[in-house]
């Protein structure tokens, strides 16, 4: 079967490799996937360079997020049969044609969840849906707070930016071009600022929802955060750490880091099942749709992860193992 295979750390368009690997039959408790899209997030390609070697074992198929159809199940499964569609989750490894995975760790899709969107309904929607989670539990209502969100202009930040209008918060979108400003400003409610050291002295902040950490994130958490406030920390798009020296400069402010993954693995199937009901209906509205810029053949995978790296993208990327 198609696959993927990271043998080494390193830059993704270098070590991520395209070979050919043994289609094994699932065990007990277990369920054999198709898999028909999956994305490229920079969740799935961070671990890849060796950010986090200390907890990523060598090697690995890459690829959290995507869905496919259940083609086999292994003695003991009684919740999924051959046919239906599902969403695996709790490991990488989608960036290939099948995936063995247990069925405790498929989540059934509605009939009514188109491909792309069944292909994105995980990463993004579940994240943004506990980082608002993580507001109100330090806040309570979020009714007229000022909450920033930076990379606003991602499709996770887009999330955020409606999700916090419908919460009666004053969002601000914090982006680094103008590019990016013009084009938020039409999409989603609330204002869209560039941070900028010009600008950054004039916001006053009760909460950043964070996704680059680095110098920028130190220097907004310096300037903007009023005390009492909360900096929540869910990606590091630098590549860099927040600056300890910030943390430690502001003790009056709350600061928390959100993993997916951590709470996926802590918050049982129920609560997981809760949260993927509310990404479906959020899609079903539009309020979790994003713009999909192109859909690559696994065999493509090159380009794909060019596309990927190009600043110009507008919009994510699937991929589909099936060719």
């Amino acid at each position: 079967m198609r696959s993927t295979l990271v043998s080494q750390f390193g830059d993704p368009r270098q070590v991520i490799a395209l070979v050919e690997a043994d289609r094994v039959a699932p065990g007990p408790g277990e369920v054999e996937v198709a898999l028909s899209l999956a994305s490229i997030n920079p969740s799935d390609l961070i671990p890849v360079t060796g950010a986090y070697s200390a907890r990523t074992t060598l090697p690995f198929v890459p690829g959290f997020e995507g869905f496919g159809t259940v083609t086999r199940v292994g003695t003991g499964v009684a919740a999924l049969k051959p046919g239906d569609r599902v969403v695996p989750i709790g490991a990488s490894g989608l960036w290939q044609e099948y995936l063995i995975r247990p069925a405790a760790w498929c989540f059934t899709l509605p009939d009514d969840i188109g491909e792309t969107d069944a292909a994105t309904c995980y990463v993004n929607p579940l994240t943004a849906l506990q980082l608002i989670e993580a507001l109100r539990a330090h806040f309570g209502s979020l009714d007229r707070r000022r909450i920033g969100v930076t990379a606003a202009r991602s499709a996770i930040g887009g999330m955020l930016m409606k999700l916090l209008a419908g919460e009666g918060a004053d969002a601000t979108g914090i982006v680094r071009s103008e590019r990016s400003a013009d084009r938020l400003a039409t999409e989603v409610p609330g204002r869209v600022v560039l941070g900028d050291e010009d600008r950054m002295p004039q916001l006053r902040l009760d909460a950043i929802i964070d996704a680059v950490g680095g110098p920028f994130a130190g220097d907004l958490i310096l300037r903007t955060l009023e005390p009492g406030g909360a900096f929540i920390q869910y990606g590091a798009l630098s590549g860099v750490p927040v600056p300890q020296a910030a943390i430690q400069t502001r003790p009056d402010i709350r600061f928390s880091f959100l993993w997916l993954r951590t709470w996926v693995h802590s918050a049982g199937r129920a609560a997981i099942e809760a949260a993927f009901a509310r990404s479906f209906d959020g899609l079903r509205s539009g309020l979790f749709s994003g713009r999909i810029a192109e859909i690559y053949p696994l065999s493509q995978l090159d380009a794909a992860l060019a596309h990927q790296a190009d600043p110009r993208r507008d919009g994510k990327l699937l991929i589909d193992p099936r060719c």
